[in-house]
């Protein structure tokens, strides 16, 4: 019976038990700064395993001779480890005492010998931190023992690398984290807009998930990830290695920009038009710019400029003016973008009375590690018109969409994990993408219908008629939960029911102060409403 139960047993995947392994030794290092620690050496681990197999199966085709030329690894996508970078080395090294100066030799001969690696890796940054020699060593002890090229999917090193970043967001918790985006809003994101080729642009890309995810929307679909080129821009340093680490990792090229910098005030993609832009942007972030900062910059032309107290409809015109002249973007954003007033609902006119506003997507609450609220899904496509387009090897035809725009309402979605938070299921993403499509292509009258509670197609004219609000739940109906009720007109038919009744109740005090005078008695009542 033992022997069966050893049989049977589950063994963890081996990210979860690199996470347990590595967790443990975190000692008092933020998980801010530990992720850094633990992912930099897990790529340094898988660079040289690739560089060992590659190796090996040089000598074993005779070519000995050349198993120090560079070439013959960059062909193969493999990195080159010069002899100071390798792992084996670094091993005997672990029981020194200036361990964190080895492995920042290792980081930065590794980075100095293999040019898309520029930028990418930590500098001077592990003797830095002052990290504990013995849990170093340690922590290089179970690294050592994983095999990054064992998986049958050859996505080992992916799997941890996605593994970790989101379990260092998760703990990193509210407020923080917001180097990632959850995989299956991203999931999402991909399926509804499809990026099968041309070029993919994030403006504020994170640890590099939206153009992972790309790549594995493409693959999922037997689509050619030569089809599409990166592009993206991130405004942290520390993120902006991640992304290049993550992306190196799946062998993705991208053009990240010489260095980090400010979306808005250094664009280092200024003439780039995508074909596809996902994003996940600062939710509500405030002073971005001074005043008289960026008022005439030319990515809000024809619109008002975005007002200085929040960003949200500067990412949203730096996004639009990215999109080439059939492009279509993803995007996420704090529900309060839906509705705002002023120069917002100015800007958010605009871009209904130019056809742009595809889809407005409401996500349930805690999706996010960084914050619980409820965020929206954008969808904006410059071409809306009938017609046919190749999509992998498939014609799709879409119909005439630009005096509408659909609305689905997501907030009883998902299911949960991680015991507080929510995530979609393929199910799940499967039938949302299914609606948006079927709306999307001819023959929908066929495919779609408004389903209460769920979706609503709304014509230009009803947006019109709403202000330009872009909140669902005033266009999707509603029988059985509180947005069957219009919270605006509600608020003004109790504020003018009580203005009734002050108004009569000054009345009446008005009248019983003249009965008293008439009786010769004086009467202290404020008549004021």
């Amino acid at each position: 019976m033992a022997k069966k139960n050893a049989k049977n047993k589950i063994t963890k995947p081996i990210e979860e038990t690199l996470w347990e392994s590595a967790n443990k030794l975190r000692g008092a290092v933020e998980p801010s700064e530990y992720k850094h620690v633990v992912l930099s050496l897990i790529f340094l681990k898988y660079a040289n395993d690739k560089f060992e197999a590659r190796r090996i199966e040089l000598i074993e085709d005779g070519k000995e001779a050349f198993v120090d030329q560079v070439v013959f690894y960059t062909a193969r996508n493999v990195f080159y480890i010069p002899e100071s970078a390798r792992w084996a080395k670094l091993m005997t090294e672990a029981k020194q005492a200036d361990l964190a100066l080895h492995i920042d030799a290792a980081l930065a001969a590794l980075e100095q010998e293999n040019e898309s690696l520029r930028g990418a890796l930590p500098s001077n940054y592990y003797a830095s931190l002052a990290l504990d020699r013995t849990k170093l060593a340690t922590l290089l002890d179970r690294i050592n023992e994983i095999d990054m090229l064992s998986a049958a999917d050859g996505d080992l090193m992916g799997r941890v690398y996605e593994y970790f970043l989101s379990k260092f967001a998760i703990a990193e918790g509210k407020g923080k984290g917001e180097f990632y985006t959850p995989k299956t809003i991203v999931q999402l994101m991909t399926e509804l807009i499809e990026p099968y080729s041309g070029k993919i642009y994030d403006p504020c890309c994170g640890s590099g998930g939206m153009f992972v995810q790309s790549l594995k929307f493409i693959e999922a679909h037997q689509g050619n990830r030569r089809a599409v080129s990166v592009y993206g821009q991130e405004y942290t340093n520390t993120t902006y290695k991640l992304a290049k680490m993550n992306l190196a990792i799946r062998g993705i090229a991208c053009n990240l920009g010489e260095q980090a910098a400010d979306t808005f005030f250094r664009d280092q993609h200024p003439d780039l038009k995508a074909d596809f832009i996902l994003a996940n942007p600062p939710f509500n972030q405030k002073a971005w710019r001074g005043a008289n900062e960026l008022t005439e910059d030319p990515r809000w032309r024809g619109f008002p400029t975005p007002p200085t107290s929040n960003a949200n409809y500067g990412w949203i015109l730096n996004i639009l003016s990215k999109l080439s002249h059939s492009g279509t973007a993803a995007f996420l954003l704090a529900n309060g973008a839906l509705s705002g007033d002023g120069v917002e609902q100015e800007i958010r006119k605009e871009l209904v009375e130019r056809g742009v506003v595809e889809a407005i997507i409401l996500l349930p609450r805690n999706m996010f590690y960084s914050t619980d609220i409820s965020v929206t899904l954008w969808i904006l496509a410059r071409n809306r018109s009938a017609r046919s387009v190749e999509q992998n090897g498939q014609m799709i035809h879409y119909r005439e969409r630009k005096e509408e725009t659909l609305f689905i309402d997501l907030r009883q979605e998902g299911e949960p994990f991680e015991k507080k938070y929510v995530q979609f299921n393929p199910e799940q993403i499967a039938r949302i993408a299914q609606t948006y499509h079927s709306w999307q292509r001819e023959g929908y009258e066929k495919n779609y219908s408004n389903v209460p509670e769920y979706c609503y197609s709304a014509t230009r004219a009803e947006l019109a008629a709403k202000d330009y609000s872009l909140v669902p739940s005033k266009y999707i109906a509603f029988a059985n939960r509180d947005e069957a009720m219009d919270f605006a007109s509600e608020m003004q038919s109790i504020q003018q029911e009580l203005q009734t009744l002050l108004v009569e109740e000054a009345r009446n005090a008005e009248q019983l102060r003249s009965l008293f005078d008439e009786l010769g008695f004086s009467l202290n009542i404020s008549a004021d409403v």
